[in-house]
């Protein structure tokens, strides 16, 4: 009778390996929203009014993904950036070190599977963020003027893709967008 129950029981738990082998982590990266910039030696400025405005158009552009987690640096931008959406869903924001960027990867991607999650970074560590789940850049650089990009990376099983799209106020011209797809893909 134990022989059975030890058996059924590897069958189950094997079997749920195999369900979540099968879903896929999605992490939708963004760099902060445009910031006040009276004083250039403010190391932690708030969100400019565009910027808080950016703030809601990201909360819109990601109502409908039912996000599970919110990983923001630990500056005001950061974290007034991801508060609209946090509020909406009611979810607490949790920090990371940027400095630790492969380790939040790696984490996500092992316990994070069928979960949506939401990064919050900034112009020098979005793209580097992006590489750290398995992807190539999709774009070259990011500039300091480059708000209105959200990239969508999905990780199942061994294999990570990314894509891009822009939300809010646009920063670019429709033919450099294009150029950019052109290029990315």
């Amino acid at each position: 009778m134990m022989k059975k129950f030890i058996l059924i029981l590897l069958v189950v738990l094997l079997g749920q390996q195999a369900v979540n082998a099968q879903k896929a982590v999605k992490v939708f990266v963004v760099r902060h929203a445009e910031k006040v910039v009276d004083d250039p030696k403010a190391k932690d400025p708030e969100l400019s009014p565009g910027g808080a405005e950016r703030a809601v158009d990201l909360m819109k552009y990601l109502k409908g993904e039912k996000v599970d987690s919110i990983y923001t640096t630990n500056y005001k931008r950061t974290k007034l950036t991801a508060f609209p959406l946090a509020d909406k869903i009611g979810i607490a924001i949790k920090t990371y070190d940027p400095s630790e960027q492969k380790a939040l990867a790696k984490q996500l991607i092992t316990h994070a599977t069928g979960k949506k999650i939401l990064i919050v970074g900034h112009s020098n560590t979005v793209l580097e963020i992006i590489e750290a789940f398995g992807t190539a850049r999709p774009v070259k650089e990011l500039t300091d003027d480059d708000y209105d990009y959200i990239f969508e990376i999905t990780v199942k099983g061994t294999k990570a893709d990314v894509k891009f799209n822009r939300y809010g106020k646009s920063h670019h011209s429709e033919e450099g967008t294009k150029k950019e797809m052109k290029s990315a893909n």
